[in-house]
């Protein structure tokens, strides 16, 4: 696999000039995938200019005041994803990582009440040892319980880096959802009707304002009115 990634090539969702320079950053392995990530570096350089270059950046993360879910990160390559929390200790800011309605990945200032939790999605659910439930999240965290009173696709308000359970979001009628794939993606919907599908196809998710697509496009923000903060198109 390459260990490079030519600008022209790089993920339509990044917000960097295309050609200014030939090369970008590949995002190392990690709890997002690379097409749907941002490095750390880009972050930090590109979007949040705390550093002019390569090198500066380096110094940042080696002084160990980047936190990324409530850990230290020191990789510039690090691979930052949606929902993501980052607090910068020596500035005392936070932010998310969300997307915008142009699909962009954005990284929105939050307040500091909102950096020590952040919202996960349960892509899928399997049986432990002891009869106790795993809940695999979308970003890659794991969380082991006593009871299976979760459903796939709900999504969890999770302390971190504690991944303390603080409130659960059902897919159903009445929540707002974001969209996070295909041409919608960005959009903040209200859900409608969660439709079971018979057959090998993915169940589908129709919305109040007419948009329908695939539940796992679907990320659900909370109930009523939504948890986090939304971007704006202008946003970092």
């Amino acid at each position: 696999m390459s260990k490079h990634l030519k600008r022209l090539a790089a993920p339509r969702m990044w917000v960097i000039p295309r050609k200014e320079y030939p090369f970008a950053p590949k995002p190392s392995p990690g709890p997002h995938p690379a097409d749907r990530s941002l490095p750390l570096l880009i972050v930090l350089r590109d979007m949040l200019h705390l550093g002019h270059n390569r090198r500066e950046v380096k110094k940042i993360l080696a002084n160990r005041v980047v936190k990324v879910d409530g850990r230290v990160i020191t990789d510039i390559k690090f691979p930052i994803g949606f929902m993501d929390v980052i607090t910068i200790e020596t500035t005392g800011q936070n932010y998310r990582a969300l997307y915008d309605v142009s699909g962009k990945l954005r990284i929105v200032e939050i307040p500091e009440d909102h950096a020590g939790w952040k919202l996960v999605r349960i892509d899928n659910k399997t049986a432990v040892r002891g009869g106790k439930i795993q809940l695999n999240l979308h970003d890659g965290r794991n969380i082991v319980l006593d009871e299976n009173k979760y459903k796939t696709n709900d999504v969890l308000k999770i302390k971190v880096p504690s991944q303390e359970i603080l409130a659960h979001y059902p897919l159903a009628k009445g929540s707002v959802a974001m969209i996070i794939g295909g041409k919608h993606r960005g959009k903040v919907l209200h859900v409608k009707e969660y439709v079971v599908v018979r057959g090998p196809q993915e169940n589908i998710v129709r919305f109040e304002e007419g948009v329908e697509t695939t539940r796992s496009n679907v990320f659900v923000l909370g109930i009523g009115k939504p948890e986090v903060v939304i971007p704006e198109v202008s946003a970092l």
